[in-house]
């Protein structure tokens, strides 16, 4: 979990002196937004370098409005790398363990075994309660998208379910198990930036996130209705049997998933989990897959078992069994595979940080906050935060830490209970991360499953169309805000105390 170390200054904290206007604020805002748009669309440009020049932008307002140095600015880039340098981390080990759990035949297996059971009609919603309960159990949206999410992948493809559909599911899913586990880093996080006891928190968020969860889950039956299409005859026997013919696919092959998993249940960090469950999967294709086509390079046969393992890990894999489907779906970069990625995070979170140390994000909160004038508007102030967070800052955590520090003294003044903006900063921040190509989240998951979250032209549309339970989450969330369903007040009650509103102001 991220340590809640990170405590950038409110507005009102910020000298007066250095305290950016909202035109101001909106500078780098807009010019980030800009540079980003005109960079994908225009130039067809990767997000990398339209981040850098956000950044300068960034430093070149800072230093001309703020007087800030680049010390300064360094030391904001280096505060928000740090609170995102775990998931970073995650990046590297996640890549590492996809590529060695598809050579020790972890991932063959478990599309092996779900093609022969699972139909295109039930995929959908069986992927998305799949996920939850994987994701609850271990509370990691992360490691559940990153290790069964990858293989429910290779399942849908062959069941003939169109991929974004299935990340859809998975991503509904795991954010869903994710947003009511005690043992979730940003469920812990939300709590404790709000000053919310932790249990009261996941208590406030569980009748939203069962709605939202079970309207997708019906919402996914829909879709599987007609989303199989046509499945050319014997595709399904032809992929089951190029995995058998290449992998040994027997129960021992699931070995560093069970591990992987136990470890978390037990309550083992994210991070050494999946390290472990690199190392058991090193070992397991040692072991079991020494015969197996896991690369198409002739020399790697003539390599020492450990060698060819570790370098798979190291390099990815690139099969080359009896399906050309099959090769391209169990094809992976391995640990240098993820350096493009983190390249990415990297970037947005430097930009995120100088924006911070500007005061840029506390001057845009603080507008958007000025607009609250009831418990429903209040609300809508916290999720649109969350969200612009999720933008700006592109890491998730920012997006809890920012708004859930921020108003706290709001909610106190509408006689509202902490757990309203808990629920508020994890329902719409947590969950759209994401959304946002550019945010760790977004990156993250468009990396390890294969789907952008967002494409160009009805062709290219990526999951985020599909992944219903990341609207609707912060839908029902405006809803209890605008109606006052489940609002607690400080006494306990849950509906808004008359004359909050007007008292506040």
């Amino acid at each position: 979990m991220s340590d809640l170390d990170f405590d950038p200054l409110s507005y009102d904290e910020l000298p007066p002196e250095r305290r950016p206007t909202l035109a101001q604020a909106l500078v780098p805002v807009v010019g980030m937004l800009v540079f980003l748009g005109a960079g994908r669309l225009v130039f067809g440009l990767d997000p990398q370098f339209p981040l850098l020049l956000g950044v300068a932008l960034t430093a070149l307002c800072a230093r001309r409005w703020f007087d800030l140095d680049w010390r300064d600015l360094y030391d904001g880039a280096a505060d928000s790398i740090t609170m995102g340098l775990q998931a970073v981390l995650i990046l590297f080990i996640v890549y590492a363990l996809i590529s060695t759990w598809i050579a020790a035949g972890t991932i063959p297996a478990i599309m092996y075994y779900g093609l022969g059971v699972l139909t295109p009609k039930v995929f959908l919603p069986a992927a998305c309660i799949l996920a939850a309960v994987v994701s609850f159990s271990i509370g990691s949206s992360w490691t559940t998208a990153g290790t069964l999410g990858v293989a429910f992948i290779g399942i849908g493809h062959g069941l003939g379910i169109p991929a974004p559909m299935t990340a859809g599911a998975i991503l509904s899913g795991a954010y869903a198990g994710d947003k009511q586990s005690p043992l979730s880093d940003t469920t812990n996080l939300a709590a404790a930036a709000t000053e919310t006891e932790l249990f009261e928190h996941v208590d406030a968020m569980r009748v939203g996130t069962a709605i939202a969860f079970v309207v997708s889950v019906v919402a996914y039956a829909a879709l599987g209705l007609h989303a199989g299409g046509h499945i050319p005859a014997g595709q399904v026997n032809t992929i089951r049997s190029a995995l058998a013919g290449s992998y040994d696919v027997g129960l021992v092959v699931l070995f560093p998933l069970v591990l992987t998993f136990a470890l978390a249940l037990y309550g083992v960090p994210a991070l050494p989990s999946l390290g472990t469950g690199v190392f058991a999967g090193i070992l397991t294709t040692v072991v079991f897959q020494e015969g197996s086509v896991v690369t198409t390079d002739p020399l790697a046969f003539h390599s020492a078992p450990v060698t060819h393992a570790v370098t798979a890990a190291q390099s990815g894999t690139s099969p080359s069994t009896a399906s050309d489907l099959v090769n391209s779906l169990l094809s992976s970069s391995g640990l240098v595979g993820a350096s493009w990625v983190v390249t990415i995070v990297l970037a947005a979170l430097a930009l995120g940080g100088m924006l911070t140390r500007a005061g840029v994000l506390a001057a845009v909160a603080h507008a958007i906050a000025e607009r609250a004038r009831s418990v429903g508007s209040l609300t809508a102030t916290t999720a649109v935060t969350a969200f612009a967070m999720n933008v700006l800052a592109a890491d998730q955590y920012i997006s809890i830490v920012v708004p859930g520090m921020t108003y706290r003294g709001l909610y106190e003044d509408f006689g509202l209970d902490s757990s309203n903006l808990s629920r508020a900063v994890e329902a719409a921040g947590t969950t759209t991360s994401a959304f946002v190509p550019w945010n760790s989240g977004g990156v993250y998951m468009a990396g390890v499953l294969g789907v952008v979250p967002l494409g160009i032209g009805v062709a290219g549309w990526g999951y985020a169309p599909y992944y219903f339970f990341g609207f609707l989450s912060p839908a029902i969330l405006l809803v209890m805000g605008f109606t006052g369903w489940r609002i607690r007040t400080t006494d306990g009650v849950e509906t808004p105390r008359p004359g909050a509103a007007e008292e506040a102001e």
